[in-house]
């Protein structure tokens, strides 16, 4: 029996970058409906390479093949703020990975998703050396907990390693959540984002699908790969 796992924070108002006001109610209107004003980066969302102009590429033209795909969870529940995830951070998943997989950081960093302060300014971080491991090991989708794969609070730290990432192919997912719900080791990921042109990056929903080795999304995974 297959399981499907939302991994997307909600978009609520007071977040940061998510305004949402009503512009017609059944009452006045006939019908009820409201106006999103949405920072590109809020809550659970993709980039694009033009974020960090580490290519041309912007969220419309990700094409959904590369939106989804066969994902390791590496599990570091417990990690140290600030601290720094590298290659060896990966464990056994190293040497079972192969090219063209995903990655999901299981930091358990979503449940400070309500303390600015520690949420945004103490993230766990991806290296520089494991970037470059993601990029030569083709790496499709890097999925994360925290707001960034990099801290926020030094810029230069935070442009190098979105431009190794996103300049080398990866897609970037950041701001996942429930990732604890996740009981398998390996998981068919998918992450989709609205079709914005020349967007920067954009919000997404995110899930997982695990099961008794779902032959379906193996399949499925194939074709995408």
């Amino acid at each position: 029996m297959s399981r499907l796992i939302d991994l997307t924070l909600p978009l609520a108002p007071g977040m940061r970058g998510v305004e949402i006001t009503q512009k017609f109610t059944v009452a006045d209107n006939g019908w009820n409906a409201t106006t999103l004003h949405l920072y590109s980066h809020a809550g659970t969302h993709m980039d694009a390479q033009v974020h960090f102009e580490a290519g041309p590429e912007t969220i419309d033209q990700l094409a959904p093949a590369r939106c989804m795909g066969m994902a390791w969870v590496i599990n570091l529940a417990g990690i140290a703020p600030r601290s720094l995830i590298e290659v060896a951070s990966l464990g056994e998943v190293e040497k079972r990975f192969q090219d063209g997989e995903s990655l999901l950081f299981r930091t358990g960093w979503s449940q400070h998703a309500n303390n600015p302060a520690l949420y945004r300014d103490g993230l766990p971080r991806i290296s520089e050396a494991l970037a470059r491991w993601c990029v030569a090991r083709k790496v499709k989708l890097l999925g994360v907990e925290p707001p960034s794969v990099a801290d926020v609070n030094n810029l230069p730290e935070v442009t190098r390693v979105h431009k190794i990432l996103l300049g080398g192919g990866v897609t970037i997912v950041e701001g996942l959540c429930n990732l604890e719900q996740l009981t398998a080791p390996r998981v068919f990921f998918v992450a989709l984002p609205l079709r914005i042109v020349g967007g920067d990056g954009c919000p997404c929903r995110a899930f997982g699908v695990e099961g008794e080795e779902n032959e379906s999304t193996e399949q499925l995974a194939r074709l995408l790969a």
